[in-house]
């Protein structure tokens, strides 16, 4: 702290790299983007220099995007771009796909920090008299946007260094013609499962865009964003949750308050709120279905298209299930569920509407707000189909 300054007033003073953080964080609200940016960057790349990935890698993946949107459009009935423009595939590096990720998830981090920041301004009331609690007051009123930088750029350079595509959260994006591929992970995987990589690259280009194709429709879209802002705002933060967390920590020693600090879970207490738990079958259900849904086009599309198809799908599936404790963190954040069951009550749902009623019936779902499915509905496919054929 400054000599003469108010107790409190900068607890990171004297620790360089926290000290200059919390600085940027003070001037910069809720979340520290210039914090995001730069863990994103780190987490994502290592460190280390990136090469840019080979034009004739872009190349080869233009032609596949050509073939795959042209099977994808025909199998859906759905317009990949609202321009009229072709929508590519084109390859990033991890550096490169982080920036734009965090950008493109601004809305709803920007809610989760206003969420979260709020709970822990609600704690202070709660700091007592003593020396230490004073300190921890400074810590108080900026580990909101301290932790929400930090960590929201460290998920997401997490996610560039495993990601395959941009969607791998079925996330909205801006509006764009471009889809990413991370090129070097591409290649690691299919070295990994000794895949095709020709095959490789047509299975996630025919992957990312029914995906880009479904949840690019306004009204899935509009759904989708309003689901996730109205999940994220509605965190609740545990009383006393920080003062437990950092009561034991010495604010002197750097790489003990940084390694409390890594973990916002344990450390705020986050807790999912009353009203998460009542609005989060609705977001569960329109992303189970859509999951379902690209599944099965990728089945009806990738079966005929690709010799290696099966083979490739295992691999694939088992990498999605198989996924570690920190895109479970992420998921969590965003109320998306992705483990098994999410994809086999989708895949139950699909199955079952095609059963009753043909694959046609499938082009139904995207029709408008009206058509998308109930929670009750995805369970019971057969109570969609006589709703959705009361109106015809």
């Amino acid at each position: 702290m400054t000599e003469g300054g108010p107790p409190g007033e900068n607890p990171f003073e004297g620790l360089p790299f926290l000290g200059d953080l919390a600085r940027m964080l003070q001037s910069q609200g809720p979340l520290s983007w210039d914090a995001g940016r730069q863990f994103a960057l780190q987490v994502a790349t290592g460190g280390a220099a990136e090469s840019n990935p080979d034009p004739l890698e872009r190349i080869r993946l233009q032609e596949l995007s050509r073939v795959a949107e042209l099977r994808v459009a025909d199998a859906t009935g759905l317009v990949m771009s609202s321009t009229g423009s072709a929508v590519t595939v084109v390859p990033v590096t991890r550096g490169e796909w982080a920036r734009r990720t965090l950008d493109a998830y601004r809305p709803y981090l920007e809610h989760l920090a206003s969420s979260l920041s709020a709970g822990v301004d609600d704690t202070e009331e709660e700091l007592s008299s003593d020396p230490t609690s004073q300190l921890l007051g400074g810590i108080f009123t900026m580990i909101g946007p301290m932790i929400l930088g930090m960590q929201s750029g460290a998920m997401v350079g997490h996610l560039a260094a495993r990601s395959l595509g941009q969607y791998d959260l079925p996330l909205p994006r801006p509006p764009s013609n471009q889809l990413m591929v991370v090129s070097s992970n591409i290649e690691a995987f299919g070295r990994e499962w000794s895949l095709p990589p020709d095959d490789l690259r047509l299975w996630i280009c025919l992957s990312e865009l029914t995906t880009h194709a479904v949840v690019s429709l306004p009204h899935v879209r509009s759904r989708l964003v309003t689901l996730v802002v109205e999940y994220v705002s509605n965190f609740r933060v545990q009383p006393g949750a920080l003062d437990a967390s950092l009561g034991s920590v010495d604010p002197t020693d750097p790489a003990a308050l940084q390694q409390a600090l890594s973990d916002p879970a344990a450390l705020l207490g986050a807790i999912q709120s009353p009203e998460q738990r009542t609005m989060l079958p609705r977001l569960e259900a329109l992303v189970d279905v859509i999951v379902g849904y690209v599944d099965h086009i990728m089945d009806t599309v990738g079966g005929t298209l690709l010799g290696s198809y099966a083979m490739l799908t295992e691999a694939l599936h088992r990498r999605r299930v198989e996924a570690g404790s920190a895109d479970r963190f992420v998921e969590h954040l965003f109320g998306l569920s992705l483990g098994r069951a999410q994809y086999e009550r989708g895949t139950a749902f699909v199955d079952g509407v095609v059963e009753r009623a043909g694959p046609e019936a499938l082009r139904r779902l995207w029709r408008s707000e009206h058509e998308l499915p109930t929670p009750a509905e995805v369970d019971a496919p057969g109570l969609w189909l006589a709703r959705i054929d009361l109106d015809l």
